[in-house]
């Protein structure tokens, strides 16, 4: 049971990334999946989460209409595209599981992080 998360780099302000989450050992398609991030001397913050019905989307608000979660099953993958990407975006992504299952949680925060995630730079 794995999630890794891979897609990150550098990128200059107002630029995009996708970030793939990727699992092996099980099927995504019956939970709930998300990403989490954290900047260096900052706490933990949960970015965004998708549920096993592509309906069951959550952001947070600093990212909400910026970022686009998403999921391929066939794949075993879900995904997180990052536009308009501005400094405060530089962190630490990590895949994330959902302590409900296939349901995102009520609080976003609830969100639990796997794997080394992947480092996202944001800078001119």
């Amino acid at each position: 049971f794995q999630l890794q998360a891979s897609g990150g780099g550098l990128v200059q302000p107002g630029g995009s990334l996708r970030l793939s989450c990727a699992g092996s050992g099980f099927s995504l398609e019956y939970y709930a999946i998300g990403w989490t991030r954290q900047a260096p001397g900052k706490e933990r913050e949960a970015v965004s989460c998708i549920g096993s019905s592509v309906l069951n989307k959550v952001y947070a608000d600093s990212v909400k209409g910026r970022f686009t979660i998403s999921r391929d099953d066939a794949k075993n993958t879900v995904y997180l595209q990052m536009n308009d990407m501005q400094v405060e975006d530089t962190a630490v992504y990590y895949c994330a599981t959902s302590p409900e299952g296939s349901w995102c949680p009520k609080a976003l925060n609830d969100l639990n992080p796997w794997g080394q995630g992947t480092l996202v730079t944001v800078s001119s």
